[in-house]
């Protein structure tokens, strides 16, 4: 199994039949069989994302954000800051009109 579910408790039989370990043996089967047919967290046919962050500010790793529209997974040493810009000057000009 890929997502960490625990397997189930198997009793060890007695000696002799007894009523109640056959119904701790039917109880761990149908434990197994439930967790078998149920798909998991996150797996899914169809998702919408509504109104997801611009950026990983916050977010544990893992989470998911809309970067440009694009899905992107919160990783830590991959940061997408939070309203990141910069401004500069390099030299003047001077214009003249003859």
């Amino acid at each position: 199994m890929s997502r960490n579910l625990p397997l189930p408790f198997l009793p060890v039989p007695p000696n002799e039949y007894s009523q109640d370990h056959f119904a701790e043996v039917i109880r761990a089967l149908s434990v197994y069989m439930q967790n078998e047919r149920n798909p998991g967290e996150g797996r899914n046919t169809f998702t919408v994302f509504t109104d997801l962050q611009t950026d990983d500010v916050g977010l544990e790793p893992g989470s998911v954000f809309n970067h440009g529209g694009y899905l992107k997974v919160s990783e830590i040493n991959s940061p997408h800051v939070q309203g990141s810009s910069a401004t500069g000057t390099v030299g003047s000009v001077t214009v003249s009109t003859p």
